[in-house]
């Protein structure tokens, strides 16, 4: 993968403002990307855009190939013709600086639902003709998503392996019989599919006009109650009743003294390999054809993952398990050709990390925010190489004020001597050192441009509710903020 000196901006597209209570896909999407091309940057990274469950996050959804409906523009589906006015009579009065996912869950499928009443009451449109055509181009996992979906939601969303034995074991007779009782809701899932990757693949190829790539991110894993495991549990660590033998964690560290205890599934990798990786090659074959480049979250697992009993409370009795190393990448790379991956590879690195990493040629991460311990920090510039993509910080850490405002004292004094800086602007001071690095990527949150304390931060790993819901102000992106960047484009070449 060629990388050129390029610039971006980390947002995810719930954060955009907008009067629907969720950041979507409609006219602030395409208002940022007027915004961003004006400030000569060429990168909109994005977070998974999986359909979200509990927790809100899109790194447990309900489906590695699906997209959030969550995410469709009401006011284009009126533009559509599939919503009037009179379709939002209900709608609850939100809160403009936070996404409240419980009404969201309440509200926005019923108004999805309206517009699939609508939809099926206009039989041979053109409209019908595009849904049957994504329909037969995504029947290899549209089928089984909308499904489960159906299923799940007939069953109150208990989670799949709680199901009765018929269907959470996928028998023939069982599976015929949900498709004939359920068959509209059935179709109603595959409409909201359609929705949210026609308005999806509109805004993508605005951004492309506009000299801009979007950066998308996977997950290594999948979320246990997911469409994905459902149908092929032969593909993961599963007993007969469906449940994990064995499941993803961290290990213990200074940060979390029990580890961190995620709860996805496990892949049974030589079952991978005997199939050529079938898998694997059309999940990324699908995210290249929503995105341009592909962050892999937790890249260090294909070298190796820590494995925690599926029974286990914490994360702290597990051990480190060999994953697929190059044998994957070379499967993937003979289907599809050369990647566009950046690895995350941050967390407990050990040489094989860096082997796999460095024999793909992949540039990785460096978060500038970690790096003020002192002069041997890995993440300071100094330390970088030009296959790596800089960040002020990422959606996991706390904003760049945030973290000068709790961070000890001796760590912000050698954060000012570093910058040569007074502390009174260290978020852009920050941004300003990423973008004068080598590394040929450099992105910042639009929280740390915003000169957001901890009322930005977007997540707390380990933490299980009250995140992700952060949200831009609408006019928030100023004239002046675009000169800052643009002039930032033009001191350091990107």
């Amino acid at each position: 993968m060629t990388l050129t000196r390029s610039s971006g901006i980390l947002l995810h597209p719930t954060s955009l403002p907008g009067p629907y209570g969720i950041g979507d896909l409609g006219p602030e999407a395409y208002r940022f990307l007027e915004d961003l091309a004006q400030t000569g940057s060429k990168l909109w990274q994005i977070l998974p855009l999986g359909p979200t469950g509990y927790g809100d996050s899109p790194y447990q959804a309900f489906s590695a190939f699906a997209g959030n409906p969550y995410l469709v523009s009401p006011d284009f589906l009126k533009n559509d013709g599939l919503l009037q006015e009179e379709d939002f009579a209900d709608m609850p009065a939100w809160n403009p600086q936070q996404v409240d996912f419980g009404s969201i869950f309440q509200w926005k499928p019923a108004l999805l639902d309206k517009a699939f009443a609508r939809f099926e009451a206009q039989p041979h449109t053109p409209l019908h003709q595009e849904f049957d055509g994504f329909r037969l181009d995504n029947a290899h996992w549209l089928q089984d998503y909308a499904l489960f979906m159906a299923l799940k939601d007939a069953q109150g969303g208990i989670a799949w392996n709680e199901w009765q034995p018929p269907l959470r074991s996928r028998q023939p007779e069982a599976l015929q019989q949900a498709r004939q009782t359920h068959a509209k809701a059935i179709r109603r899932q595959e409409f909201h599919q359609f929705l949210f990757f026609r308005q999806w693949n509109a805004l993508r190829n605005f951004a492309h006009q506009k000299g801009i790539q979007i950066i998308g991110d996977i997950p290594i894993f999948v979320a246990m109650d997911s469409s994905d495991a459902w149908a092929h549990p032969e593909l993961f660590h599963l007993d007969e009743a469906g449940k994990p033998t064995v499941v993803a964690g961290v290990p213990p560290d200074y940060f979390a003294p029990t580890g961190q205890l995620w709860g996805n599934p496990l892949y049974r990798w030589e079952i991978h390999r005997q199939t050529g990786y079938r898998w694997w090659v059309e999940r990324i074959r699908a995210i290249l054809q929503t995105v341009d480049i592909i962050r892999i979250d937790h890249f260090r697992g294909f070298a190796g993952y820590w494995e925690v009993p599926g029974n286990a409370p914490t994360a702290e009795n597990g051990r480190w398990v060999p994953g697929p190393g190059i044998d994957l990448f070379h499967a993937i790379h003979r289907a599809l050709g050369d990647l566009p991956i950046i690895a995350e590879d941050l967390g407990e690195i050990t040489p094989d990390v860096i082997e796999l990493r460095d024999s793909l040629h992949l540039p990785g991460m460096k978060i500038h925010q970690f790096g003020f311990s002192g002069p041997e920090n890995p993440f300071l510039p100094q330390h970088y190489v030009p296959n790596s993509v800089v960040y002020t910080g990422t959606h996991d850490n706390d904003t760049a004020w945030g973290w000068y405002n709790s961070a000890p004292e001796h760590e912000k004094d050698y954060a000012r001597r570093y910058l040569h800086i007074s502390g009174e602007d260290f978020a852009w001071d920050l941004t300003r050192s990423c973008w004068a690095s080598v590394a040929v990527m450099a992105l910042a949150p639009m929280q740390d441009l915003l000169n957001l304390g901890s009322e930005g931060r977007m997540n707390f790993p380990g933490k299980v509710g009250g995140f992700w819901g952060w949200r831009m102000s609408s006019g928030a992106f100023t004239e002046d903020i675009k000169h800052r960047i643009r002039e930032l484009n033009y001191l350091y070449g990107r």
